[in-house]
């Protein structure tokens, strides 16, 4: 997939200007997630799950509603974003670096950046990561230690933005995982002009509120309303 990339020299990236790029639909990402720099992506098709076109199994609908998992939002975000960075036998690198945790550390104390959390037995078993923008949310990157709970996270999570009132689900790629969910590929004129739209409104994220456990039903009527 082509994408224009800018590499980044600045030594500070203020959470403002990392707002500013996402407005501007542009990205962050590092080499490695030992490489201190970044450079700023483009790609020319972006990645979006249309939020009234989520693909939702017969076998996964099961699974949400067993609510075989506790999820939870915005409780862990540092071990949410460590897992996503985590090195893994399907994944030996990551471009998650130690600046891009900290700067979306600082967004997540703004208010800005949000968890979705499978808990299971006390434990983080899967989880996602991502940008809250007016009506937008983009989506960073997910993890799993358990089968399913990064599926029933983001399941969980659009559901929630359904809930809220965004507009616009930004996965930045489309990939063969996202694919099963009804992740499309628009051009980069068409996205900025979905993006255009989202920035103009306003979701709430905490419609849900973050302390209120949702069920894998409440969630499903989500879906289907």
């Amino acid at each position: 997939m082509k994408a224009r990339s800018v590499p980044v020299h600045t030594p500070d990236i203020t959470p403002e200007i990392m707002l500013r790029a996402y407005a501007a639909g542009i990205f962050p990402m590092a080499e490695t997630a030992d490489d201190p720099g970044l450079f700023w992506v483009e790609p020319e098709w972006r990645g979006i799950i249309p939020l009234d076109g989520f693909h939702l199994s017969a076998r996964l609908a099961r699974t949400l509603r067993s609510d075989r998992f506790e999820v939870r939002v915005d409780s862990d975000f540092a071990a949410v974003i460590a897992a996503c960075a985590e090195q893994r036998p399907d994944r030996p690198e990551t471009w998650i670096n130690g600046r891009i945790r900290a700067i979306f550390g600082e967004l997540f104390t703004l208010g800005y950046a949000h968890t979705v959390e499978c808990w299971r037995d006390g434990r983080l078993v899967g989880g996602l990561y991502g940008l809250s923008l007016g009506a937008a949310f983009f989506g960073e990157s997910m993890f799993h230690r358990e089968t399913d709970a990064s599926k029933v996270a983001l399941v969980h999570l659009v559901a929630r933005l359904r809930h809220g009132g965004y507009r616009l689900l930004d996965t930045q790629f489309q990939t063969g995982h996202l694919a099963q969910f009804g992740t499309i590929e628009i051009p980069r004129d068409a996205y900025r002009l979905r993006l255009e739209d989202a920035l103009r409104h306003r979701g709430n994220w905490f419609a849900w509120p973050a302390a209120t456990a949702v069920t894998g039903a409440e969630a499903l009527a989500a879906l289907r309303g």
